[in-house]
C-alpha cells in the first residue's frame, strides 16, 4: 500500500520534516517514490512552516494513496494559508 507520511530529517531537538510519498513496508526515513513538501514545526520569524505541492497531493489520492493523520491535517492547515 501506498502512503502519504512524514520523514524525519534535521539535528537532534531540531527537527525538519518532509512530506513524502512512501510504500508502508518501508522505513518512516528510508525510500520513498516522491517527494511533496516539507513542514519545518521549529520555524522562526518570516521562515516558511509548511509547504506542499497540491496538485501532485491530489494525483496521489486519486491512485489510492492514504494520508497518514498527522499528514492529513497539515493539508488542511495548508489548505488554510493557500485560501
Amino acid at each position: 500500500m501506498v502512503v502519504i507520511r512524514l520523514s524525519r530529517g534535521g539535528a537532534k531537538g531540531r527537527p525538519f520534516f518532509n512530506i513524502v510519498v512512501a510504500n508502508k513496508r518501508e522505513r518512516r526515513d528510508g525510500r520513498f517514490i516522491e517527494r511533496l513538501g516539507f513542514y519545518n514545526p521549529s520555524a522562526k520569524g518570516g521562515e516558511e512552516t509548511l509547504r506542499v505541492v497540491q496538485d501532485r497531493v491530489t494525483y496521489w489520492k486519486g491512485v489510492g494513496a492514504q494520508p497518514s493523520p498527522t499528514v492529513e491535517r497539515l493539508l488542511k492547515q495548508a489548505a488554510k494559508q493557500a485560501a
